[in-house]
């Protein structure tokens, strides 16, 4: 059972595999992951005749994903997978139906930077379209964290993140759409917070 799990779906991000699992995004189909790394949350969308979009500033891992699409979906075009950053996608507006971001926005090297990524991936979101993001916050560990300037924190575990807080994602929210799935924050230890924000945009 385990085995077919991988087969079926690899490395995903459990929060991401939650929606999959409610249908969230059946009628989906173009799909963008924005930082995609090595692809870890698009496999089960290769597998299952989406048509697959990655961008992600690293170009081994442009090239390895690449690798993985044409192992996995032959007719998924590999053009669809560039180098680039968040805040410069290469794409018309409203483009796609569900934009994933996973461990991306903390990377945002200030507020300009961070609101930059996001008005870039939303633009390129249909209306109605769905937004799947995972990223550290401080809910939980205000107290823990130490401010370096420029919502950047130091965290418990010794990196430096930019850090959200629940307001500040709910008044994103509120400017780009509504929440299709309450915020959740896991808590490691005290040591960091990752957070699960989805968005419909309106």
């Amino acid at each position: 059972m385990q085995n077919k799990l991988q087969e079926a779906y690899g490395n995903i991000d459990i929060y991401l595999f939650d929606q999959l699992l409610k249908g969230r995004y059946d009628n989906c189909k173009k799909v963008l992951d924005v930082g995609c790394g090595n692809g870890r949350n698009l496999i089960y969308f290769l597998r299952n005749g989406y048509e697959v979009f990655g961008v992600d500033p690293n170009p081994h891992a442009v090239e390895t994903v690449r690798k993985l699409s044409a192992a996995l979906a032959p007719d998924n075009s590999l053009e669809n997978f560039r180098v680039c950053a968040a805040e410069n996608l290469p794409y018309t507006d409203a483009a796609f139906d569900l934009i994933i971001s996973s461990a991306v926005l903390h990377f945002a090297t200030d507020a300009q930077h961070f609101d930059s990524m996001l008005q870039s991936m939303f633009r390129v979101l249909k209306p109605e379209g769905y937004f799947f993001a995972r990223l550290a916050s401080d809910i939980g560990i205000e107290h823990l964290v130490k401010p370096l300037g420029n919502n950047r924190y130091l965290l418990p575990d010794t990196s430096e993140r930019f850090l959200v807080n629940e307001q500040l994602l709910l008044n994103y929210t509120n400017k780009f759409g509504i929440l299709y799935e309450p915020i959740k924050t896991t808590n490691v230890q005290n040591m960091r917070c990752m957070t699960t924000w989805c968005v419909q945009k309106r």
